[in-house]
């Protein structure tokens, strides 16, 4: 019989903010691994999600949003974007199909290897009728020449099934053998998911500038078979953050609480006590050292 090849590679997934990357990936790999939120440019630096799909092992690497923003914080996510297209074997651009075509041309400029196969991926048709579907398919077709597919589709919904789009990727996966086992899932370790599900929970009971002003610390992890005892600091630029986080008898940090400790235990399958602090470090976004500090290596 002839040998099945094997097929391993990296697969960008790239858009602008909050254009559905990360809810893509966890819905790709059945699990949540990636922070989610409705917010635009939650996601702030590269994370490996791992795919086995047939004989082809998908690494895809979740990114930053694409956009142009002068604060330090903002450059280093530019960044990692950047470095996440040069160092992949296959793109996938995210367009919501009610986002204009001009997000998609900054794209094309910001691509240094044009030899590197990309997909579009029209996502959100689930908020659009089929005219509007086809009226922006229309518009994306005087660049055929620049990508290899283009995909409608919706998680909520369906379009192209799960199956269809990985089947797509493969296509241009190199022959190579695979480089994880296939139980592994991500490459992160569990602080840095630990880290990004309390953020989430940041982003989503908190309001205003707070969640991009801020960020979060894993202090210490103390593991048992049944519980994750886990210390974790919430880091913000100013007093006045710190005291809307923890609010009025403390009600928004017990709020954070409970829906980060929620997150932790679905991910762990255990039972999470989750120590959860405030403390202020002013400038921290703008200052390279404590970027640095925080994990944000340049």
């Amino acid at each position: 019989m002839e040998e099945v090849k094997q097929k391993c590679g990296f697969v960008a997934v790239v858009g602008r903010p909050n254009s559905g990357k990360s809810s893509l990936l966890n819905y790709l790999s059945d699990y949540k691994l990636a922070m989610v939120s409705k917010k635009a440019q939650a996601t702030r630096k590269r994370m490996n999600i791992i795919v086995t799909y047939k004989e082809s092992q998908i690494i895809f690497v979740d990114t930053p949003g694409i956009h142009k923003k002068e604060k330090l914080l903002n450059q280093y996510m530019l960044e990692e974007a950047l470095k996440a297209l040069g160092d992949s074997d296959v793109h996938i651009y995210l367009a919501p199909v009610n986002d204009s075509i001009e997000y998609y041309k900054e794209f094309l400029e910001l691509r240094k290897d044009k030899s590197v196969p990309h997909i579009v991926l029209l996502t959100k048709v689930d908020r659009a009728d089929n005219k509007r579907v086809l009226e922006k398919l229309n518009e994306y077709s005087k660049f055929a020449d620049e990508f290899k597919a283009i995909i409608p589709f919706s998680i909520k919904r369906g379009g192209a099934t799960k199956d269809m789009l990985l089947n797509e990727i493969s296509r241009y996966l190199p022959e190579h053998p695979w480089l994880y086992d296939e139980e592994i899932l991500t490459t992160e370790n569990i602080r840095d998911i630990y880290k990004e599900l309390i953020r989430e929970a940041i982003f989503e009971k908190i309001s205003d500038e707070i969640p991009y002003e801020s960020d979060v610390v894993i202090e210490n992890i103390k593991e048992s078979d049944n519980l994750d005892v886990v210390t974790a600091s919430i880091i913000v630029e100013k007093d006045t953050q710190k005291r809307m986080i923890i609010g009025k008898s403390a009600q928004s940090i017990k709020r954070v609480g409970k829906y980060a400790r929620e997150q932790l235990e679905e991910f762990s399958g255990k039972k999470i006590y989750l120590d959860l602090n405030v403390s202020v470090k002013k400038g921290w976004s703008k200052n390279r050292d404590f970027l640095e500090d925080l994990g944000y290596i340049f």
